[in-house]
């Protein structure tokens, strides 16, 4: 098996739906959740606070205000899934895109060195 994250992209700019498309959203989130957990996937899941609620930390320590990143796209939330390959979760993707009605990016994580 293998993780990977499935990230749900926002655009900054883009309108916010409005109340009802929002709660047709997120019933419809919460719907493939309940369908990733009863597959087994399910790892870990969570929506994110908009990009202007970020605090970025540097490496001297300072911070500032705000996305690290100068981009009209952001990371609005993800789920962590435990499949078996990466049609596995492109398939998965496919339905958290439509479930949230925006783009999903699947990206594998880094295998872990082996231990010596």
């Amino acid at each position: 098996m293998a993780q990977y994250p499935l990230s749900v992209h926002m655009v900054e700019g883009e309108p916010v739906p409005e109340a009802d498309v929002m709660q047709e959203m997120f019933a419809a989130v919460d719907r493939f959740n309940d369908e990733v957990r009863a597959s087994g996937a399910w790892v870990f899941a969570g929506g994110l606070h908009p990009a202007d609620t970020a605090t970025t930390v540097q490496v001297d320590g300072t911070t500032t205000d705000g996305p690290f990143a100068e981009s009209k796209e952001q990371l609005g939330g993800f789920w962590i899934v435990d499949v078996a390959d990466l049609d596995a979760a492109l398939s998965l993707a496919k339905k958290g895109a439509s479930a949230c009605r925006g783009a999903v990016e699947v990206r594998p994580f880094q295998d872990e060195p082996e231990a010596t």
